[in-house]
């Protein structure tokens, strides 16, 4: 079996099951936030259930602080749900941050593990060795009253990736050549497994990203085996006991892709897919904004990565910078190593933890006709703001050397001018 079929045989307490096989599972960890979370709790009361799952994470992090009265709303049901049900797993204003970077940092995540989040890219935790997809609000409130789901076992892709990769090219990079190859269909309701000589050379960081975006090609999840990097990050820090799951050897895939990393450039998604990708230095595109943030490129090693290129330079007068590191940790991390004072003396705008950018909702909403470039992981039609305005995805690199020039530029360029 695969890591996919394993990981959903063992909660389903069978000794195999096959793709497309529907299968009812137990879940390890259920987590909502403040936007899929109001209507999850109305479902859940409904059920009029007697308990609550103790593995049930609340987290507040798309309109923190709250922007208006509605988000207020949503806020304050969440913390009458947490109290209600006592619920311990709940993560408020100023002590949490982006969901799935608290989902990882405070070791909910782990290998093995079948985790469901009422947020689309809960496939960020794949890159630990979990089985973890999103749901919706209604299986979210199932999920916590019952503790189990039913799936169907998906299909599962090989992604291999040998090689060695170019100054400034990082897992967002891989992930949208990826994407850019297959389509944003291309994994439709599959898993997509990712191996290879650059995949384990890559710090958990970078594939985190890279399983962030496995919903982008459609998938269920996206699943990077587990190796020491990943137990090394979850000393002092796991929830529990977990015990990683791996492929075996005789596993059959629905398809296996090969790619060099040496053919991988500084990629850019164009409005308005995630497929549209072309190399960063063949294209010529004025900015209005520069986004570094989200559950795709908000972690330490992102921060330092457009620090590194921001020192000592200048965001260009004709363009906002905004920074947002994806947790309070870090906010301090990046405190501690004096990169926040990097990002200010460049003029960027540093705010706490907020998932408010990338989805349009607030802290960066684009006017009509204006253009971003963003560290996020989706770019569609009105995704940050106005249906005329223009959303490219790059990785945080890209994103800092476009902010210094004032158009989309290949760090690589900025570096030899």
């Amino acid at each position: 079996m695969t890591i996919a079929e394993k990981i959903l045989a063992i909660h389903a307490g069978k000794s195999s099951v096959s793709p497309k096989e529907i299968v009812d599972a137990r879940i390890d960890y259920v987590m909502v936030n403040d936007v899929t979370g109001l209507p999850a709790f109305e479902v859940f009361e409904e059920f009029k259930a007697s308990s609550i799952i103790e593995n049930t994470v609340l987290i507040q992090d798309h309109y923190v602080p709250n922007k208006d009265v509605a988000s207020a709303e949503q806020a304050k049901s969440m913390r009458e749900f947490a109290g209600k049900y006592k619920i311990g797993n709940h993560f408020d204003v100023g002590r949490g941050g982006v969901c799935h970077q608290i989902m990882i940092e405070h070791g909910f995540a782990a290998p093995g593990r079948l985790i469901v989040g009422a947020d689309s890219h809960t496939c960020s935790y794949g890159a630990l060795g979990a089985l973890s997809t999103g749901i919706g609000s209604s299986e979210a409130a199932s999920a916590m009253a019952t503790g189990e789901l039913w799936f169907k076992v998906p299909e599962t892709q090989k992604f291999v990736v040998d090689g060695k990769l170019g100054k400034y090219v990082m897992g967002k990079d891989i992930i949208l050549h990826i994407i850019g190859d297959i389509g944003v269909s291309g994994s439709l309701y599959k898993s997509m497994e990712f191996y290879g000589s650059t995949i384990e050379s890559l710090q958990l960081s970078d594939r985190i990203t890279i399983s962030n975006m496995a919903i982008e090609a459609g998938a269920k999840c996206g699943i990077i085996p587990p190796d020491d990097a990943v137990f090394n990050y979850l000393k002092n820090r796991v929830i529990g006991e977990y015990t990683p799951v791996y492929a075996d050897e005789a596993s059959e895939y629905d398809d296996t892709f090969e790619y060099n990393a040496g053919e991988i450039e500084t990629m850019v998604a164009k409005p308005h897919l995630p497929e549209n990708v072309v190399p960063a230095s063949e294209i010529d595109v004025e900015i209005d904004q520069a986004y570094l943030g989200s559950c795709t490129n908000g972690r330490i090693e992102d921060m330092r990565a457009a620090a590194e290129i921001l020192k000592g330079r200048k965001v260009h007068p004709d363009v906002r910078m905004i920074v947002v590191p994806a947790s309070k940790s870090v906010f301090e991390q990046a405190l501690r190593e004096r990169l926040i004072e990097v990002f200010m003396d460049a003029d960027a705008y540093v705010a706490g933890p907020t998932c408010g950018a990338c989805l349009g909702g607030y802290m960066g909403v684009l006017a009509e006709g204006e253009r971003c470039i963003s560290s996020t992981n989706r770019n569609f039609i009105g995704r940050m703001g106005h249906k005329d305005s223009e959303v490219y995805l790059a990785n945080p690199a890209v994103v800092a050397a476009s902010a210094v020039t004032g158009r989309i530029t290949d760090p690589n360029d900025l570096e030899s001018s």
